[in-house]
């Protein structure tokens, strides 16, 4: 089960952050361009970081805590869905701030 831990601490960071798209509506989601123009940036930052700390040695990951799905550059898949569901659920949590305080945020000021 250790092999688990690692997805399933993101499964319930994606479950916990799910009542503020579906009752709060902050449309995080639904904004499907608006999200993938987000994490284009961090994925591309983040990801090339890892594969560097990894290849010079700096950076592993136990293949005891992972799925054992490795990507490209030696980065488990749950590196990947790291850097996607982590901002997703700050997207989340941003948007909920904003509607239930009323805060502009961005272009909108």
């Amino acid at each position: 089960m250790r092999h688990l831990g690692y997805v399933g601490v993101l499964a319930v960071c994606l479950v916990g952050t799910l009542p503020l798209e579906l009752w709060l509506g902050v449309a995080v989601y639904r904004q499907w361009r608006r999200l993938v123009l987000t994490l284009l940036p961090v994925l591309l930052v983040f990801l090339g970081w890892d594969v560097y700390a990894i290849a010079a040695g700096h950076w592993h990951f136990d293949s005891r805590q992972t799925l054992g799905v490795i990507l490209p550059g030696s980065v488990p898949l749950e590196e990947l869905l790291f850097f996607v569901v982590v901002p997703i659920c700050s997207l989340l949590a941003l948007e909920a701030v904003r509607r239930v305080r009323g805060w502009p945020v961005g272009d909108e000021q």
